[in-house]
């Protein structure tokens, strides 16, 4: 490589010898995190399936009711109308989420995020408008 070339990527990439290379050492403690936080369940999961008795019987197979014998199926249908509420309240538990930021920070943010936060709110209405429309909401 030419000089020209090294400027040129030096240029592009921001790379100056008196600051810290591509800045990666500040993330030291985010990648230790994120690769403990990963290895701790894969090395339980790993542990558990080598450690576990793999033994199959109709004890296995059998629903667990507080070691009383099981009376009837274990499976149960649920209505899709309790799905479909479930699924609504996540929705607008999300949207508060979502918004207690804004909220906290609204006299910083100024109008244009205001007009933001108002779409997204307006949008939630005209979906949650929608779900009572077509029943959603309604337990009968």
């Amino acid at each position: 490589m030419n000089s020209r070339s090294k400027r040129l990527i030096r240029s592009i990439f921001h790379i100056h010898r008196s600051s810290s290379m591509f800045l990666l050492y500040e993330y030291d403690i985010f990648w230790a995190f994120l690769i403990i936080s990963s290895a701790i369940p894969i090395l339980a999961f790993l542990i558990s399936g080598v450690l576990a008795p793999i033994r199959k019987g109709p004890e296995k197979l059998s629903s667990y009711e507080s070691g009383i014998e099981p009376m009837g199926d274990a499976w149960l249908q649920f209505r899709i109308r309790y799905y479909m509420f479930a699924l609504v309240f996540v929705v607008f538990d999300v949207e508060t989420v979502f918004l207690y930021p804004w909220a906290m920070s609204f006299d910083v943010l100024g109008v244009p995020v205001f007009i933001e936060a108002f779409i997204f709110v307006l949008i939630l209405i005209v979906g949650s408008v929608y779900a009572w429309r077509k029943g959603a909401l309604e337990w009968s």
